[in-house]
This record gives C-alpha cells, sequence and structure tokens, in this order.
C-alpha cells in the first residue's frame, strides 16, 4: 500500500513544474486554425489589385492592421498590408504568424529597376533577398575608411557604408550570421511554370503605353532597405555589388522573419521606377498602378498554380 504524498511534496513538485514550464520555448498559438498562404502587400493601391479577388471575405482588425481572410482560385488566403518600410513588414508579418495557420508568405507589390534589361511593368521575382542597410558607417581616416574590428569586410562598400550580414537569434544565446534569404524552391518552380505576359498590362489607365509589353522574369537577386533609392550611383551600385535586379524597401525584412519561423516566401515585385537610372523625374508616379496590377495579376496566377 502506497503511503500519501505529504502537502510538501506536493509544494515542491509543483514549484518544479512551474520551473520547467518557465524555461520551455514560449510558442503562439495560431487562433485560426485554417491553413493560409499569406499574401502582403506594403501600400494601398498594390493591396486594392488583390483584395476585390478574394471570395467570401472577412476582416479582423490586430493592433490596427487589418487581415483579410477568404479564398482566391479555391485557396485559403490571409491578405494585409505589410505597411512601407523594413520595420512595418517584420511586424505585421510575424502579427501574422503569429495569429494564423501561415504555411507560405507571398509579396506582391512595386520595386524599383536596377537591372539595365528590367523593363518598368515587368515582374521580377528574385531567388535571394539581401539588406543592404544592415551595415556599419565607417569612420573616414587619412587612409581611407576604417571598419571596427568586428566588422565584415566582404561586401563591397559604398563610400562609408559598409553592409554587413544580419544576426538572427538561435538557440543557447547563439547568433547566426545570414547574408542572402533565399526564396523557398518549391515555390521557385511553381512561378516558373505560370503563363507569361498575357495577364501584364502595357498601358495606364491615362492610356500612356509602355513602348515594349511587360515579361515575367524569374532570377537574380534583390535587395531592400528602409529607404526610397532615386539616386544613379546607388543604384548602380547595388547592381554590381549584389547582382540586384530590383531594390525595394520591404521583401528581404519579410524573408528575414520567414527564414526565422521556418515558413516559405517567395516575392513578386513589378518595376513602377529606374531607382534614379531614368532621364527625368522619377516614374513611380506615373506607373504605380500600372505595377502593382501586374504583380497582382502573376499572385493571382501563382496562387491557381498551387497544388
Amino acid at each position: 500500500m502506497s503511503r500519501p504524498i505529504s502537502r510538501r511534496w506536493m509544494r515542491l513538485g509543483v514549484a518544479f513544474l512551474g520551473l520547467a514550464l518557465s524555461a520551455a520555448p514560449a510558442r503562439a498559438v495560431p487562433d485560426d486554425l485554417v491553413p493560409r498562404t499569406a499574401i502582403l502587400s506594403a501600400y494601398q493601391p498594390e493591396w486594392l489589385a488583390l483584395r476585390d479577388s478574394v471570395e467570401a471575405p472577412e476582416e479582423r482588425v490586430l493592433n490596427g492592421t487589418v487581415f483579410v481572410t477568404g479564398v482566391i482560385a479555391g485557396k485559403p488566403v490571409v491578405l494585409f498590408l505589410s505597411g512601407i518600410g523594413m520595420v512595418n513588414a517584420a511586424m505585421t508579418t510575424q502579427l501574422a504568424l503569429d495569429h494564423f495557420t501561415v504555411e507560405r508568405l507571398v509579396f506582391s507589390g512595386i520595386a524599383g529597376g536596377v537591372d539595365p534589361a528590367l523593363n518598368i511593368g515587368d515582374v521580377a521575382v528574385p531567388v535571394a533577398w539581401r539588406q543592404y542597410l544592415e551595415a556599419v558607417f565607417a569612420r573616414e581616416t587619412g587612409n581611407g575608411f576604417a571598419l571596427p574590428a568586428f566588422a565584415d569586410r566582404t561586401s563591397p562598400n559604398f563610400g562609408m557604408l559598409f553592409p554587413q550580414p544580419v544576426t538572427i537569434a538561435r538557440p543557447n544565446a547563439q547568433m547566426e550570421k545570414v547574408f542572402w534569404f533565399h526564396t523557398d524552391p518549391g515555390l521557385l518552380q511553381i512561378a516558373r511554370g505560370l503563363p507569361a505576359d498575357e495577364s501584364l498590362v502595357q498601358c495606364t489607365a491615362a492610356r500612356l503605353c509602355l513602348p515594349q509589353r511587360p515579361r515575367l522574369v524569374i532570377g537574380g537577386n534583390g535587395v531592400s532597405g528602409p529607404a526610397f533609392v532615386d539616386n544613379r550611383a546607388f543604384r548602380d551600385y547595388v547592381r554590381a555589388s549584389f547582382d540586384a535586379g530590383i531594390v525595394d524597401m520591404e521583401s528581404a525584412s519579410v524573408a528575414h522573419v520567414a527564414q526565422a519561423n521556418g515558413k516559405p516566401f517567395i516575392a513578386f515585385r513589378s518595376v513602377a521606377h529606374l531607382a534614379g537610372g531614368g532621364e527625368g523625374e522619377n516614374e513611380a508616379g506615373i506607373f504605380f498602378q500600372l505595377a502593382s496590377d501586374n504583380s497582382a495579376a502573376m499572385v493571382r496566377a501563382f496562387i491557381k498554380a498551387m497544388p
């Protein structure tokens, strides 16, 4: 016959259980359990180009961000605005992952073209993303720029700006250095099978038409940072240093959050301007809607093509 457990031992057991639970890693439990594809855009014209495609939409507001759940081409989705910029995009992406059962992340939006082979209206799908302003601003000396001993020197600099790898927290207080965030190979394979060009528009609503028909272009790299790039010298720098095709203000941060959470990521970015490479004023004010529509068209085709 076993002895009854004393209150003292019960208290000790509860205490040890509490310690064990506090030591366990906290996991967010989504309150929407439907497996979905998250589709995000940075600002309203990009968002509206996809919002009307959602069947049976339902809205939910979290921390001021509107999330729309529903179906596109028979596939469950959640749409939301990331907000403009790296911090906004990272914050809202993590918010979506915490509250929805997200299976993959798809970005739809516009970008600046830095590859001379890309034209306004083209939709680019890079295979990797880099954060160009994760950087050290180096000290200028009589012998050039001097970096702190800990700084990485593997990437070419732009004056005092020396790009650095991003660090991601890992177990046991370890930090992983990451230079490139890669687009998911399986999602890239789906994108490569998309019918190209037919659904891409060539003319604005004001009937200003591009000289060539827009294309879907898969490959190359993308770079992101918290600055709107409209400078020819910097455009040439990111092209030469990172083999970049496009530059934007959000995609690399979303790819960062996706990798940290183990989620597949892909971005469709349509060229709305030439990031300072054009002859006159920046072109985004004229072509942002055309580019938004073209990106949205390829994302709709991508969702439809998903298994």
